[in-house]
């Protein structure tokens, strides 16, 4: 083959790859493909976890595709309660799924503020999850977190709070980051919730998460609120394991 032939054929081919690596990147980024979804499909037990901004939910229809259990938004901080709480936990439950209840956790008021919201808000119910806290950077603790040993210490207080009211250990959902800054090395009997949307987790001190949210970008039929997306999770064991979660303290 001529000299100038073969310059344009490699030219060609590495055009093609340009374009094949700026199309996989795409669709990465809409969501259409996540490597996660391939990876956490090992995992048998799958749910999601939802708020008011997901709107209203039909949940017998949510539940209908491959979904085990449901984390729904209790409350945020120490004075706001989502406006579908009750709904959803009500109809998470009379769908057929395992259900827990999640709290935001809030940098600005004391853990112990925060406690008494959750349990003024979420039944004492031995039939329910164990509650969730999530604790991730939000608004302006993006660039700049808030003083790790200081939350630690609300942070404490709370799940104490909680531990003994519910008589269960409450899980920790949090991002890799903010697992690394406010709860790595503390607090070692709560089980994890990491998010993680573009690789397994990974989490500092090496212990093993129990939940896995491995994707925030999925859809699925059965809600039409302001977020069009839902978040999906996977659980570390089997359903009968997931049930006994329920009694461990």
């Amino acid at each position: 083959m001529h000299t100038r032939s073969k310059a344009l054929v490699v030219v060609g081919a590495a055009t093609v790859a340009l374009v094949v690596v700026a199309l996989v990147a795409a669709l990465v980024v809409r969501g259409v493909l996540w490597p996660n979804r391939l990876l956490a499909a090992r995992y048998e037990v799958r749910g999601v976890d939802v708020s008011s901004y997901q709107g209203e939910i039909d949940w017998p229809v949510l539940a209908g595709q491959d979904i085990d259990f449901a984390y729904v938004k209790a409350t945020e901080g120490s004075g706001f309660v989502d406006s579908r709480f009750a709904e959803n936990l009500r109809g998470a439950r009379d769908a057929g799924l395992l259900v827990g209840a999640y709290h935001f956790f809030s940098f600005e008021s004391p853990g112990r503020s925060q406690a008494e919201q959750v349990i003024a808000t979420v039944p004492a119910d031995r039939g329910l999850l164990p509650v969730a806290v999530d604790v991730e950077h939000y608004g302006t603790f993006f660039r700049d977190p808030p003083d790790a040993d200081k939350v630690r210490a609300e942070l404490e207080v709370l799940v104490a709070m909680l531990r003994e009211h519910y008589g269960v250990e409450p899980v920790i959902y949090a991002t890799q980051a903010a697992y690394s800054r406010y709860v790595a090395g503390g607090l070692p009997d709560t089980p994890l919730w990491i998010r993680a949307v573009y690789l397994p987790p990974r989490v500092s001190d090496g212990r093993d998460w129990t939940f896995w949210q491995y994707s925030h970008r999925d859809r699925l039929d059965g809600y039409d609120g302001e977020e069009s997306f839902i978040d999906m999770n996977v659980f570390r064991g089997d359903l009968a394991d997931l049930r006994l979660l329920r009694s461990r303290g």
